[in-house]
């Protein structure tokens, strides 16, 4: 019997950055607005006969295979999925097949939404019914521990749950609320939200690693970005409340101008001219998801100006992508 997870990846809408500890704390708690998307994670896990354990990635062709868990590195390529492996350990020998659906370093919380599949399949393969929050804890734990600096939480949430989310990160806790239900609405959100990769790459680990070091030691802008980014998180929370799509593409580019005030490297002269070039088409508003510095981008435009929008980001050098806001979060069948 083998074990198949599928959970979504993410565009961060507003409050990114806000998720990572301790920066929630030194706010006043922090609130982060995001939605899973239909670019998911897949996982594939199936028991074996021996004590083997096997990784392969399907999407980059990396294998990794030891005779037994205690074997396994985790200094490697599929490092990040070994160490998984590692803290939720099989009775037996495993299988595993991983599968991403979005281009490396593309900001979407790629490598957490397979956290998340990886942990439910394991999860589910060990019949130890581990409740979600403990995949988000633990997790953030893992991945932090696998990049070397702190990490953020919302990925988590929209892996687990999918769907559009308010996340709050206070002293005691987090907790998530669903924003949107209204299935008209989601669409009209769909329609409006074109979704890019920049073609560059880029690394959230580092970019926020420079964003907490610039909070604690006040540099710059930082700060007082860092509470604007919080407002703009609140203000949109009501307005997709609202189902206010004007006010949301004036939050938007709200939130990316303070963004950008957060560290230098979060844009670069790549972003600025697909953005410009998008907002000579008719677009509203746009920003990069993820820390910044590269990976996708999220522009927003009337659906009547979809797509010359769509054409002068590909005429840029941009890759469209076609995505779902999912209706559910993580899927974990038997097969």
């Amino acid at each position: 019997m083998a074990i198949r997870a599928t959970a979504p990846t993410r565009m961060d809408l507003a409050g990114g950055t806000l998720d990572i500890y301790p920066l929630y704390v030194f706010t006043d708690g922090g609130v982060t607005i995001n939605a899973g998307i239909d670019l998911a994670s897949q996982v594939t896990v199936e028991p074996r006969a021996d004590a083997v354990i096997s990784l392969r990635s399907e999407d980059t062709g990396a294998t990794l295979e030891a005779p037994d868990l205690a074997a396994l590195p985790a200094d490697r390529e599929l490092g990040f999925v070994a160490r998984i492996v590692r803290f939720y350990p099989p009775r037996s020998g495993i299988n595993v097949i991983t599968r991403n659906t979005v281009p490396q370093g593309s900001g979407l919380g790629a490598s957490s939404s397979l956290l998340i599949a990886l942990t439910a399949a394991l999860d589910r393969l060990n019949r130890t019914n581990l409740a979600p929050e403990h995949y988000i804890n633990w997790g953030a734990n893992i991945e932090a521990q696998a990049i070397g600096v702190p990490t953020g939480k919302q990925d988590y949430f929209a892996a687990v749950y999918g769907g559009i989310s308010a996340i709050r990160f206070r002293l005691d806790g987090e907790e998530r609320e669903p924003v949107v239900e209204d299935e008209d609405f989601l669409r009209r959100l769909e329609t409006s939200v074109i979704l890019t990769f920049t073609g560059e790459t880029r690394f959230s680990g580092t970019s926020n690693w420079n964003m907490l070091k610039a909070y604690i030691e006040n540099l710059g802008h930082n700060r007082a970005s860092m509470a604007a980014i919080k407002r703009t998180a609140l203000a949109m929370n009501e307005a997709l409340a609202d189902r206010d799509l004007t006010r949301f593409a004036e939050l938007v580019d709200e939130e990316w101008q303070n963004r950008k005030q957060l560290a230098e490297g979060v844009t670069t002269p790549r972003i600025e001219a697909l953005m410009a070039a998008a907002a000579e088409a008719g677009a509203w508003a746009g920003k990069i998801c993820g820390a910044g510095g590269g990976g996708c981008m999220i522009t927003v435009a009337a659906p009547d100006k979809r797509p010359q929008v769509i054409a002068a980001l590909e005429a840029g050098g941009a890759t469209h992508l076609e995505y779902r806001i999912s209706r559910q979060g993580l899927i974990v069948e038997e097969c």
